[in-house]
């Protein structure tokens, strides 16, 4: 049985362990040759979730950082620091990959 969660949401295919939420597994967002190289400025450090929302209009998408740059970013916090070089997916690569 899997939970239920907005498309948005970092758990939205992380499945039920009985009563419990099973492990997270990142939704996986595809590599493009659109997206973009970013150096994560000082005003972003350790809040993905403002660079989501000025981005893509939504803060609830500051997880999609962590998994579009796994070799990065392995703690989606603590990482985000600032001069830390990633790639940033377009609105359209989210849209396809998440549904949204």
């Amino acid at each position: 049985m899997a939970a239920t969660y907005k498309k948005n949401s970092p758990y939205s295919d992380t499945g039920l362990y009985g009563k419990f939420l099973d492990v997270l597994e990142y939704r996986s967002i595809p590599k493009n040759p659109n997206d973009v190289i970013y150096v994560i400025d000082a005003i972003y450090e350790r809040r993905p979730d403002l660079l989501a929302n000025d981005l893509y209009g939504d803060p609830a998408l500051w997880w999609v950082f962590a998994a579009r740059n796994p070799n990065a970013i392995e703690d989606p916090i603590f990482d985000f620091v600032a001069g830390r070089v990633i790639y940033i997916s377009t609105q359209e690569t989210l849209n396809a990959a998440l549904g949204i």
